[in-house]
């Protein structure tokens, strides 16, 4: 990241949000009364994106609480337009219910999910992939590997929370989703950061919008 006095303040109130006063931001956020650990400004990027490249379905990894699925759900009703897969090793029966929503108990890289997935994604025409589950980089980047190939052409694959590892938080956290992108990227020409996706500065995934290219 570079160091102009823009990105000072951005990184410096980046760090007060997600660190510094966390138990007042980043674990206290809600949707709807469901928790979601978003950052807000992601969340608006995210009905941007819904709404523009309208996905028939939306692949996510790290399901948690329910709120990030609720949410989109949310976004789809107003659209009229939309469902959302969403996997996690952990079984939760307070997560929402809603018809647009499937919830997959297990992980994400295990091959009988994969199968699943991959049925699901052969059914629709658009497919958007969100990727928040284990943010070790080795994780992240299988990941990266086995969902890319379900994004179509100038939909988004997103990889969350690349701002750990130092990017400028969790200093300590070691090898993340970050240098899982960037050890993705150096090794295929499908995808692209999309910069625009970054545009109130403050994003907990950073470079992490990865757009693919129109033709494959």
């Amino acid at each position: 990241m570079g160091h102009e006095p823009q990105q000072d303040v951005t990184d410096a109130f980046h760090r007060l949000y997600y660190d510094e006063l966390a138990d007042q931001t980043r674990e206290h956020n809600t949707w709807l009364g469901v928790k979601v650990w978003k950052c807000p400004l992601d969340m608006w990027v995210y009905q941007e994106l819904l709404y523009r490249v309208r996905p028939d379905l939306v692949v996510e990894t790290g399901t948690y609480k329910g709120g990030s699925a609720y949410f989109m759900a949310g976004i789809f009703d107003l659209m009229d337009h939309g469902r959302i897969l969403t996997i996690d090793l952990d079984e939760d029966g307070d997560r929402p219910r809603h018809d647009r929503i499937s919830y997959v108990v297990g992980s994400s890289m295990d091959p009988a999910v994969l199968t699943r997935v991959r049925a699901e994604v052969a059914r629709h025409r658009t497919v958007l992939v969100i990727l928040d589950s284990d943010h070790r980089r080795d994780h992240v980047l299988a990941e990266l590997r086995a969902y890319s190939g379900m994004v179509t052409p100038q939909s988004y694959l997103i990889v969350e929370d690349t701002n750990i590892n130092g990017h400028p938080v969790r200093a300590e956290y070691g090898p993340g989703p970050r240098e899982a992108v960037e050890a993705f990227l150096a090794e295929t020409e499908e995808f692209a950061s999309d910069p625009a996706c970054e545009k109130f500065l403050l994003t907990w995934n950073g470079g992490g919008y990865l757009r693919r290219s129109p033709s494959v």
